[in-house]
């Protein structure tokens, strides 16, 4: 037989050659690309030729060994995909199928991870309504009839019924902070009390990069005899510390707030230029992430707990400011939009937990 002959004839074994599994892939190989192959013993001849007959079989020869080539990489390839498709989902050598995986928005990542620092000290967690009355809202928190917070500039106020004032004590609105959890809780429970409030707040305000109509906010308590001003410092440089690393420091500024007496703002050390200024710092090297101060004792007797006997620390935060130092998000509109692309880059740090 000659040598176009015999190409001829492996060209149609070739095209026909079949296999099932990977053995039977692996002695086609052998059969026609190995060291003792066909198509290899083809080439062993090739070179006895004359240069005439190489000229019209040598481009022939070579076809032959690519087409050896790609039937090869077919039949192993469709072995791949029947074992795949026998494999069950018990399988231990099967891929793990990750693609389309959901995680957790960073506002709830943020918001667990504040309440497991302070549960780790002895805070349980605590949760109310929505939608509170003013006595709540308000009034249990020492806010004057007077006071801008009332106002429908403000707060969402709910009508209940027909003739009701926005405003007026028997007026329902959107929670405007978790204080008023903390109102609940000292009413229907006695000190020690030691919580966490964490959950949806709502005021009356222009959508913008910094500010939003609804956020979340994580407010803390802690009420018992003997409760100080250097308690309150000392957990909130915990959680501080805990949340940024502990390279962090905070400083107190006296502040005003109508439910603690005396009140601060608490700045942090910032994270982002170690407190040598940059934007996100206004070039002070400090950035605020809470309010906070001593429990006024009018708070305390509205809710039925002796200011003579007890005393007690308030705190409060804004979950998306802290997400905000976290991660460094300048926009807080991103946290609403439901951007895949934004939201995609949290998942490895929701399946750290």
């Amino acid at each position: 037989m000659s040598l176009q002959e015999r190409i001829l004839a492996l060209e149609t074994e070739v095209k026909t050659a079949a296999a099932d599994t990977a053995e039977a892939v692996e002695r086609f190989r052998v059969a026609y690309l190995g060291r003792n192959g066909a198509v290899t013993a083809l080439f062993d001849d090739f070179k006895q030729l004359a240069a005439e007959e190489k000229k019209a079989l040598g481009q022939r020869l070579n076809q032959l060994k690519q087409a050896a080539q790609a039937r090869l990489d077919e039949l192993k390839l469709a072995v791949d995909q029947q074992r795949d498709e026998r494999a069950g989902l018990d399988d231990p050598t099967r891929p793990a199928a990750l693609d389309g995986a959901g995680s957790l928005h960073p506002i709830t990542l943020v918001r667990r991870r504040i309440v497991d620092i302070f549960a780790h000290i002895g805070f349980t967690v605590s949760e109310g309504p929505e939608v509170e009355d003013d006595h709540h809202n308000f009034g249990a928190l020492n806010f004057p009839p007077e006071h801008p917070a009332r106002d429908m500039q403000d707060t969402f106020f709910v009508a209940q019924g027909k003739g009701v004032t926005p405003g007026a004590a028997d007026a329902l609105a959107l929670r405007t902070h978790t204080s008023s959890v903390q109102v609940r809780v000292m009413e229907g429970q006695r000190p020690p009390i030691r919580t966490v409030s964490p959950g949806r707040v709502y005021r009356n305000e222009a959508i913008s990069a910094r500010a939003h109509c609804m956020f979340h906010q994580v407010e803390g308590l802690y009420v018992d005899k003997g409760v100080s001003f250097a308690e309150l410092k000392g957990t909130l440089d915990h959680f501080a510390k805990a949340m940024f690393g502990p390279e962090v420091v905070i400083r107190m500024r006296p502040s005003y707030f109508p439910f603690t007496e005396p009140s601060a703002e608490v700045d942090m050390s910032c994270t982002i230029c170690a407190g040598a200024g940059c934007t996100v710092c206004k070039h002070s090297g400090w950035v605020e992430i809470m309010g906070c101060g001593m429990v006024d004792p009018a708070v305390l007797s509205n809710c039925g707990i002796d200011p003579l006997v007890y005393s007690g620390f308030a705190f409060g935060m804004g979950v998306e400011r802290i997400a905000q130092l976290r991660y460094r998000v300048p926009d807080l509109r991103l946290y609403w939009e439901n951007d895949v692309r934004f939201l995609e880059q949290f998942s490895a740090e929701a399946f750290r937990g």
